[in-house]
C-alpha cells in the first residue's frame, strides 16, 4: 500500500524547471531512489530511509526523492519530518504531486494544526486531481478541520467525575441508562466475555453496589440497553439466539417490571427485527416512541438510526429512517432520546467533528421536524471514541462512558456537567398517587395525560399495585388529565406547562376515586355523593360555545354512560361573580345543557341525563382573585337515582 501511494505521488509527466526528475536526475540519485523504492515495498521502511536520504544527498532538488521520503516517514510515525519533505517538495513545484497536499493535510490533522490541515485539503480538491473518493474525504476533513479549529479555542467546560468504586470495577461499565428521576441506574458490564445488565439506586447522593439485574440477565450476552423514564419498561440488545422468535444477527428485545420484577424478555416483532443488525435502542418518555440504530450489512457497513412508533393495540409502525441532516453516512449510533421528546443525543463518525466518533445533538420542534445536528464540542468530544451519552431528566447532568487514564480498568461511566447549550427542553415528572376515596386503599388504575393542543394521549399509564405512576411532562404544552377505573368515576385535572416546569418541583397527585356500586338498577355512589368536576371542559370567554380542547374529556364521560348503561347523571354549571347574578345564571344553565347536548350527540339517552345552572351561587373559592375564580367557573357532573 506504501508504494502504491508513493507511485500516486510521481506523475506521469513531468515539466521541470529548477528541480530534477526520475526521469533527469543523476544516476547516483537515481539507483539510490530505486533501492529505496524496493524496501519500501517490502515493508522495510527504516533502511528505505537511508536510501531516500543518499538520493537527495546526490541530487538535492530530486523532487520524487522528497516525495517518496516524506510518504515514508509517515510509515515510520516521524509527522514533522514528513511534514517538512511534503513541504519541500510543493514548495519546488506546487503542482507536480497534487496527492502530497491530501496527505500533507492528513498529517497536519494528527500534529493538530487544524487551520494548515484546512488549506492544504483545499489546495487538494482545488488541484487537477481526478480522484474524486479522496477528494469528497478532503471536503469532509475540510468541515472537521475548520470546526476543530474553532472549537479547541473555544473549549467548552467539562469535569468529568467516576461514579465510583461501587459502579465501576476492573471489568468494564457502559451503556449507562437513568430513570426520569435520577434514583435507580442500569448499565452494561462485561466480564470475560459476558455481557449482564447491572443496577444501582442513588440514596443520599451515593450510587449502592451495583447488582446483577434479575430476571433479564442470562448465560448469553445482553447489551445496549435503555431504561424507560418511568422504569417500567427495559429495551435492549441481544445478538444469535436461536428458538425464541428473534430474526438473526442483533435483535432489540424487550421486558416489562410487573409485580415488583421483570417480565421474561421476548424479541420484538419482525416489524422491527429483521435479518440485520438492529442494536441501541433510547426509548421515549412517552413509553411509545422507539429510536435505534441499524446496520444494513457486514461489520464496515453503513449505521444509521430509525424510529418507530407503538400505536394502540401494541402494533409498531414500520421503522422510518431519520432525515438526512442526521444520517450523513457513516456511523450513525448509540441514541439517546431525552424525556423532553424534543432533544435527541447520538454519534457520528461523518459530521464535522474532532476525530473518530463525536457527540452530537439535535432538537425536534413542536410539529415533529428535526432541526440540524450540534457538535457538543471539545473537549468532551475527542479524537478518539465518544458516544453512550444519557442526560438526566433536569437536563444539567450527562453520564457516558470512557476508557480515560486513571479509570478502575476498561470503561468506566463517569458524570459531567453538560453544557448548557447542549441542555434539553426543560421537563419536569408528575408522581400520581390514587386510593380508593372511601377506604383509602391503593387502586391500579389508568393515568392518562392528553395534549390538549391536539386531543390525542401524550402518554398513558397503569398504576402499579401500590397506586403509584410515574410520567414526564415536557414544558411547552397544556395537558389534561384523565384516572379511570372499572366501577369508578373518573378523575379530572389540567395543569399549564407553557411557561415554566422543573425536576426541582415535580407534580405531587394524590388522587381519590369514587367507586360506584352496580348491585342495583339504580347505580349510585358507594359513599356520600360528591360533584365530579369536569376541569378540562372549556368554553369560549363569555359563551357555552365548547372549546374543541373539550372534546377529550366530554368523550371520556361518554365512555363512561356508554360502558355502564344503568348510570344516570346531572350535569351542574357555576361561574364566578363577575357580571350581574341574572346573566351568570343563565349562562350556566347554558353551558350545563351545552354539555348535555354533547353527550346525546354521542348517542347517551335523554331520559339518564339532566342539567342544572347554580350560576355564581356555590363557589369553591374566593372570588376576590383569579385563581379563586377559576375555580368557581366550574362544570361537574354527579349520579342522580
Amino acid at each position: 500500500m506504501r508504494s502504491l501511494i508513493i507511485a500516486l505521488l510521481i506523475p506521469f509527466v513531468s515539466f521541470s524547471q529548477n528541480y530534477t526528475t526520475l526521469k533527469n536526475t543523476t544516476d547516483r540519485a537515481k539507483s539510490a531512489y530505486n533501492e529505496g523504492m524496493r524496501q519500501a515495498e517490502n515493508g522495510e521502511a527504516a533502511i528505505a530511509e537511508g536510501y531516500f536520504e543518499k538520493a537527495l544527498k546526490a541530487d538535492p532538488l530530486f523532487i520524487d526523492a522528497k516525495l517518496a521520503l516524506a510518504d515514508n516517514y509517515i510509515s515510520l510515525r516521524n509527522l514533522f519530518k514528513a511534514e517538512q519533505y511534503f513541504e519541500e517538495a510543493i514548495a519546488l513545484d506546487s503542482t507536480y504531486a497534487p496527492l502530497a497536499y491530501y496527505l500533507l493535510g492528513r498529517i497536519e490533522w494528527d500534529l493538530n494544526k487544524y487551520d494548515k490541515c484546512a488549506n492544504y485539503l483545499s489546495s487538494y480538491v482545488n488541484s487537477n486531481s481526478d480522484n474524486e473518493k479522496a477528494k469528497n474525504n478532503a471536503r469532509r476533513m475540510i468541515a472537521s478541520a475548520k470546526f476543530a479549529a474553532h472549537a479547541v479555542n473555544n473549549p467548552v467546560p467539562f469535569d468529568p467525575k467516576s461514579l465510583g468504586p461501587k459502579i465501576n470495577t476492573k471489568d468494564s461499565e457502559y451503556f449507562p441508562s437513568l430513570t426520569a428521576d435520577g434514583s435507580t441506574l442500569i448499565f452494561t458490564r462485561q466480564q470475560w466475555r459476558d455481557e449482564d445488565f447491572y443496577s444501582s439506586t442513588l440514596v443520599d447522593g451515593e450510587w449502592t453496589e451495583a447488582v446483577p439485574l434479575e430476571g433479564v440477565n442470562t448465560r448469553e450476552n445482553e447489551g445496549a440497553q435503555s431504561i424507560s423514564p418511568d422504569g417500567t419498561w427495559l429495551v435492549f440488545t441481544a445478538c444469535n439466539r436461536e428458538g425464541d422468535g428473534s430474526k438473526g444477527s442483533c435483535d432489540l428485545y424487550w421486558s416489562q417490571y410487573k409485580n415488583a420484577k421483570w417480565t421474561t424478555p421476548v424479541p420484538f416483532s419482525s416489524a422491527i427485527n429483521s435479518g440485520n443488525w438492529e442494536a441501541q435502542p433510547t426509548i421515549g418518555a412517552d413509553n411509545k416512541t422507539l429510536i435505534f440504530s441499524k446496520g444494513s450489512g457486514g461489520p464496515n457497513s453503513p449505521i444509521a438510526l430509525y424510529e418507530t412508533v407503538r400505536q394502540k393495540g401494541g402494533v409498531w409502525t414500520r421503522p422510518q429512517k431519520l432525515p438526512p441532516q442526521i444520517n450523513v453516512g457513516g456511523k450513525v449510533h448509540t441514541p439517546f432520546l431525552h424525556p423532553d421528546g424534543q432533544t435527541l443525543y447520538f454519534s457520528s463518525d461523518s459530521l464535522p467533528g474532532m476525530g473518530g466518533s463525536d457527540i452530537f445533538y439535535v432538537r425536534r420542534d413542536l410539529n415533529g421536524e428535526w432541526g440540524s445536528p450540534v457538535n457538543i464540542g471539545y473537549p468532551i468530544n475527542t479524537k478518539g471514541e465518544e458516544g453512550m451519552i444519557v442526560v438526566s431528566l433536569d437536563g444539567k447532568t450527562a453520564y457516558y462512558a470512557s476508557d480515560k487514564p486513571g479509570g478502575a480498568g476498561g470503561l468506566d461511566i463517569y458524570s459531567f456537567e453538560l453544557p448548557v447549550a447542549a441542555r434539553p427542553r426543560p421537563v419536569t415528572y408528575a408522581r400520581a398517587h390514587v386510593v380508593d376515596a372511601i377506604t383509602g386503599y391503593p387502586v391500579v388504575s389508568k393515568v392518562d395525560f392528553i395534549d390538549l393542543k391536539t386531543g390525542e394521549s401524550y402518554v398513558s399509564r397503569n398504576t402499579d399495585t401500590e397506586g403509584n405512576a410515574l410520567v414526564c411532562l415536557p414544558a411547552g404544552r397544556d395537558y389534561a388529565l384523565n384516572v379511570s377505573k372499572t366501577n369508578y368515576l373518573f378523575y379530572s385535572d389540567n395543569f399549564n406547562l407553557t411557561d415554566v416546569a422543573t425536576f426541582e418541583k415535580p407534580f405531587t397527585l394524590n388522587i381519590e376515586l369514587q367507586p360506584i356500586n352496580s348491585d342495583s338498577n339504580n347505580i349510585k355512589p358507594a359513599g356520600p355523593a360528591k360533584p365530579i368536576v369536569l376541569r378540562n371542559v372549556f368554553f369560549e370567554t363569555g359563551s357555552a360555545t365548547l372549546a374543541s380542547a373539550s372534546t377529550a374529556e366530554l368523550e371520556q364521560l361518554a365512555n363512561l354512560l356508554t360502558d355502564i348503561p344503568r348510570i344516570r347523571i346531572q350535569i351542574n354549571g357555576h361561574t364566578d361573580n363577575v357580571g350581574n347574578v341574572q346573566d351568570n345564571q343563565k349562562l350556566s344553565e347554558q353551558r350545563a345543557k351545552a354539555v348535555h347536548d354533547f353527550l346525546i350527540e354521542k348517542g347517551i339517552e335523554a331520559s339518564r341525563l339532566r342539567f342544572k345552572g347554580f350560576g355564581e351561587s356555590k363557589p369553591v373559592a374566593s372570588n376576590d382573585n383569579p385563581e379563586g375564580r377559576a375555580q368557581n367557573r366550574r362544570t361537574e357532573f354527579e349520579l342522580w337515582q
